[in-house]
């Protein structure tokens, strides 16, 4: 199945507008959250795991005792694309 293509500056400025906790650009969407506890941050990675496997698009995710640091980009577009903008309105869905 062929991916989304890279999104423009305009389009990921757009597709921000709709997501406040995320900032980004381009060449990534980011976004920093704290969890009540180790566990919680765990929890919320593996919430975070279920979706992306059903969407088959993956975030880079560093844990940090219970401070989550996540990235999303579309390597294969070489930048953001739709699906990422799509993962983190899932992705808000999910955590506080």
């Amino acid at each position: 199945m062929p991916r989304p293509p890279r999104l423009s500056p305009d389009e990921v400025t757009a597709g921000l507008r709709a997501l406040p906790q995320w900032s980004g650009d381009v060449t990534g969407l980011h976004r920093t959250v704290e969890l009540s506890s180790f566990r919680a941050a765990v929890a919320g990675i593996v919430a975070i795991a279920d979706v992306a496997e059903e969407m088959d698009h993956h975030p880079d995710v560093d844990l940090r005792w219970r401070t989550l640091h996540l990235t999303l980009v579309s390597h294969s577009a070489g930048g953001v694309s739709a699906l990422d903008l799509e993962l983190a309105r899932r992705i808000d869905e999910l955590l506080p």
